[in-house]
Protein backbone atom coordinates (compact mmCIF):
# COMPACT_ATOMS: atom_id res chain seq x y z
CA UNK A 1 0.00 0.00 0.00
CA UNK A 2 1.51 3.38 -1.00
CA UNK A 3 1.75 6.28 1.42
CA UNK A 4 -1.20 8.19 -0.05
CA UNK A 5 -3.56 5.21 0.09
CA UNK A 6 -2.36 4.30 3.59
CA UNK A 7 -3.14 7.84 4.71
CA UNK A 8 -6.66 7.69 3.29
CA UNK A 9 -7.27 4.39 5.05
CA UNK A 10 -6.02 5.60 8.42
CA UNK A 11 -8.31 6.44 11.33
CA UNK A 12 -9.17 10.03 12.21
CA UNK A 13 -6.91 9.75 15.25
CA UNK A 14 -4.03 8.44 13.13
CA UNK A 15 -4.45 11.17 10.52
CA UNK A 16 -4.45 13.90 13.19
CA UNK A 17 -1.39 12.40 14.87
CA UNK A 18 0.42 12.14 11.53
CA UNK A 19 -0.37 15.79 10.83
CA UNK A 20 1.08 16.80 14.19
CA UNK A 21 4.23 14.73 13.71
CA UNK A 22 7.54 16.13 12.48
CA UNK A 23 7.07 14.91 8.91
CA UNK A 24 6.13 16.68 5.68
CA UNK A 25 2.91 14.81 4.93
CA UNK A 26 0.10 15.10 5.71
CA UNK A 27 0.49 18.86 5.65
CA UNK A 28 -1.63 21.85 4.73
CA UNK A 29 -2.61 20.51 1.32
CA UNK A 30 -3.77 17.16 2.67
CA UNK A 31 -5.66 18.85 5.50
CA UNK A 32 -7.37 21.10 2.95
CA UNK A 33 -8.47 18.04 1.00
CA UNK A 34 -9.80 16.34 4.12
CA UNK A 35 -11.70 19.43 5.31
CA UNK A 36 -13.16 19.82 1.83
CA UNK A 37 -14.25 16.17 1.78
CA UNK A 38 -15.94 16.70 5.16
CA UNK A 39 -17.68 19.80 3.79
CA UNK A 40 -19.03 17.73 0.90
CA UNK A 41 -20.07 15.02 3.36
CA UNK A 42 -22.02 17.56 5.44
CA UNK A 43 -23.75 18.67 2.27
CA UNK A 44 -24.62 15.05 1.52
CA UNK A 45 -25.97 14.56 5.04
CA UNK A 46 -28.14 17.67 4.69
CA UNK A 47 -29.47 16.31 1.43
CA UNK A 48 -30.00 12.75 2.71
CA UNK A 49 -32.16 13.98 5.57
CA UNK A 50 -34.24 15.92 3.03
CA UNK A 51 -34.71 13.41 0.23
CA UNK A 52 -37.86 11.31 0.33
CA UNK A 53 -39.84 13.79 2.42
CA UNK A 54 -43.32 14.52 1.07
CA UNK A 55 -42.73 18.22 1.65
CA UNK A 56 -39.90 18.15 -0.91
CA UNK A 57 -41.39 15.65 -3.37
CA UNK A 58 -41.37 18.24 -6.17
CA UNK A 59 -37.58 18.45 -5.88
CA UNK A 60 -36.97 14.70 -6.10
CA UNK A 61 -35.20 14.85 -9.47
CA UNK A 62 -33.05 17.77 -8.31
CA UNK A 63 -32.11 15.95 -5.12
CA UNK A 64 -31.15 12.80 -7.01
CA UNK A 65 -28.92 14.77 -9.38
CA UNK A 66 -27.33 16.76 -6.58
CA UNK A 67 -26.76 13.65 -4.49
CA UNK A 68 -24.67 12.10 -7.25
CA UNK A 69 -22.70 15.34 -7.68
CA UNK A 70 -21.94 15.66 -3.97
CA UNK A 71 -20.79 12.06 -3.68
CA UNK A 72 -18.50 12.49 -6.70
CA UNK A 73 -17.15 15.75 -5.25
CA UNK A 74 -16.36 14.09 -1.92
CA UNK A 75 -14.44 11.31 -3.67
CA UNK A 76 -12.56 13.83 -5.81
CA UNK A 77 -11.40 15.68 -2.70
CA UNK A 78 -10.05 12.42 -1.30
CA UNK A 79 -8.19 11.85 -4.56
CA UNK A 80 -6.68 15.31 -4.21
CA UNK A 81 -5.28 14.34 -0.81
CA UNK A 82 -3.40 11.54 -2.55
CA UNK A 83 -2.32 13.97 -5.27
CA UNK A 84 -0.94 16.33 -2.64
CA UNK A 85 1.15 13.56 -1.09
CA UNK A 86 2.39 12.56 -4.54
CA UNK A 87 3.30 16.16 -5.37
CA UNK A 88 5.44 16.44 -2.26
CA UNK A 89 7.06 13.11 -3.07
CA UNK A 90 8.06 14.49 -6.47
CA UNK A 91 9.64 17.50 -4.77
CA UNK A 92 11.51 15.34 -2.24
CA UNK A 93 12.95 13.18 -5.01
CA UNK A 94 14.48 16.18 -6.78
CA UNK A 95 16.66 16.96 -3.75
CA UNK A 96 18.43 13.64 -4.25
CA UNK A 97 19.09 14.12 -7.95
CA UNK A 98 22.45 15.28 -9.29
CA UNK A 99 22.60 18.81 -10.69
CA UNK A 100 21.86 19.10 -14.39
CA UNK A 101 19.05 19.52 -16.94
CA UNK A 102 17.25 16.46 -15.62
CA UNK A 103 17.05 17.89 -12.14
CA UNK A 104 15.81 21.26 -13.37
CA UNK A 105 13.07 19.58 -15.38
CA UNK A 106 12.05 17.44 -12.40
CA UNK A 107 11.97 20.51 -10.15
CA UNK A 108 9.74 22.33 -12.63
CA UNK A 109 7.32 19.37 -12.75
CA UNK A 110 7.26 19.11 -8.96
CA UNK A 111 6.58 22.84 -8.63
CA UNK A 112 3.77 22.63 -11.18
CA UNK A 113 2.20 19.77 -9.24
CA UNK A 114 2.54 21.68 -5.96
CA UNK A 115 0.57 24.54 -7.52
CA UNK A 116 -1.94 22.52 -9.54
CA UNK A 117 -3.24 20.51 -6.58
CA UNK A 118 -4.35 23.50 -4.46
CA UNK A 119 -5.72 25.25 -7.55
CA UNK A 120 -7.85 22.21 -8.40
CA UNK A 121 -8.93 21.87 -4.78
CA UNK A 122 -10.04 25.51 -4.66
CA UNK A 123 -11.99 25.25 -7.90
CA UNK A 124 -13.75 22.12 -6.67
CA UNK A 125 -14.53 23.83 -3.36
CA UNK A 126 -16.18 26.68 -5.26
CA UNK A 127 -18.25 24.19 -7.28
CA UNK A 128 -19.28 22.53 -4.02
CA UNK A 129 -20.42 25.86 -2.60
CA UNK A 130 -22.52 26.53 -5.70
CA UNK A 131 -24.20 23.16 -5.18
CA UNK A 132 -24.78 23.88 -1.50
CA UNK A 133 -26.33 27.23 -2.37
CA UNK A 134 -28.70 25.53 -4.82
CA UNK A 135 -29.89 23.30 -1.97
CA UNK A 136 -30.46 26.15 0.49
CA UNK A 137 -34.18 26.58 -0.25
CA UNK A 138 -34.84 22.86 -0.77
CA UNK A 139 -33.31 21.55 2.46
CA UNK A 140 -34.77 20.15 5.66
CA UNK A 141 -34.70 23.13 8.08
CA UNK A 142 -33.19 20.96 10.81
CA UNK A 143 -30.12 20.47 8.61
CA UNK A 144 -29.55 24.11 7.67
CA UNK A 145 -26.81 24.60 10.26
CA UNK A 146 -24.92 21.70 8.68
CA UNK A 147 -25.42 23.17 5.23
CA UNK A 148 -24.02 26.51 6.39
CA UNK A 149 -21.13 24.75 8.10
CA UNK A 150 -20.33 22.94 4.84
CA UNK A 151 -20.18 26.24 2.96
CA UNK A 152 -18.00 27.81 5.65
CA UNK A 153 -15.57 24.89 5.64
CA UNK A 154 -15.34 25.03 1.86
CA UNK A 155 -14.46 28.73 2.11
CA UNK A 156 -11.74 27.93 4.66
CA UNK A 157 -10.34 25.38 2.22
CA UNK A 158 -9.84 28.09 -0.41
CA UNK A 159 -7.84 30.09 2.14
CA UNK A 160 -5.50 27.13 2.67
CA UNK A 161 -5.24 26.64 -1.07
CA UNK A 162 -4.45 30.30 -1.65
CA UNK A 163 -1.63 30.15 0.89
CA UNK A 164 -0.17 27.07 -0.78
CA UNK A 165 -0.32 28.71 -4.19
CA UNK A 166 1.35 31.89 -2.96
CA UNK A 167 4.23 30.11 -1.24
CA UNK A 168 4.95 28.04 -4.35
CA UNK A 169 4.24 30.62 -7.08
CA UNK A 170 7.19 32.75 -5.96
CA UNK A 171 9.52 30.01 -7.18
CA UNK A 172 8.25 30.17 -10.76
CA UNK A 173 10.78 31.46 -13.24
CA UNK A 174 8.25 33.71 -14.98
CA UNK A 175 7.14 36.60 -12.80
CA UNK A 176 4.08 37.31 -14.96
CA UNK A 177 2.85 33.73 -14.65
CA UNK A 178 3.35 33.85 -10.89
CA UNK A 179 1.40 37.10 -10.65
CA UNK A 180 -1.47 35.68 -12.70
CA UNK A 181 -1.64 32.61 -10.48
CA UNK A 182 -1.69 34.67 -7.31
CA UNK A 183 -4.41 36.93 -8.72
CA UNK A 184 -6.59 33.98 -9.76
CA UNK A 185 -6.09 32.28 -6.41
CA UNK A 186 -6.95 35.44 -4.48
CA UNK A 187 -10.08 35.91 -6.62
CA UNK A 188 -11.20 32.35 -5.84
CA UNK A 189 -10.66 32.95 -2.14
CA UNK A 190 -12.77 36.11 -2.27
CA UNK A 191 -15.50 34.36 -4.28
CA UNK A 192 -15.60 31.51 -1.75
CA UNK A 193 -16.10 33.99 1.08
CA UNK A 194 -18.99 35.56 -0.86
CA UNK A 195 -20.60 32.18 -1.49
CA UNK A 196 -20.35 31.19 2.17
CA UNK A 197 -22.13 34.43 3.06
CA UNK A 198 -24.78 33.84 0.40
CA UNK A 199 -25.47 30.34 1.71
CA UNK A 200 -25.98 31.69 5.22
CA UNK A 201 -28.16 34.56 4.03
CA UNK A 202 -30.27 32.21 1.91
CA UNK A 203 -31.02 30.09 4.97
CA UNK A 204 -31.12 32.78 7.66
CA UNK A 205 -34.90 33.25 7.87
CA UNK A 206 -35.61 29.52 7.98
CA UNK A 207 -32.75 28.89 10.40
CA UNK A 208 -34.00 31.46 12.91
CA UNK A 209 -37.71 31.09 12.21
Amino acid sequence: MDQAREMLCSSVEQFVAATAAKQPTPGGGSVAGLVAALAAALGEMSLNFTRGKKKYAEHEAFHAHLGARLEKTRRMFLDLIADDVTAYGMYAQTSQMPDGPGKKEAEALALAAAIDVPRETAKLALALQEDLLSLADKCNPWLLSDLIAAGTLAAAVTVLCDLNVRINAKHLSEAAAAADLRAASTADRARAAELAEQIEKATQARLDG
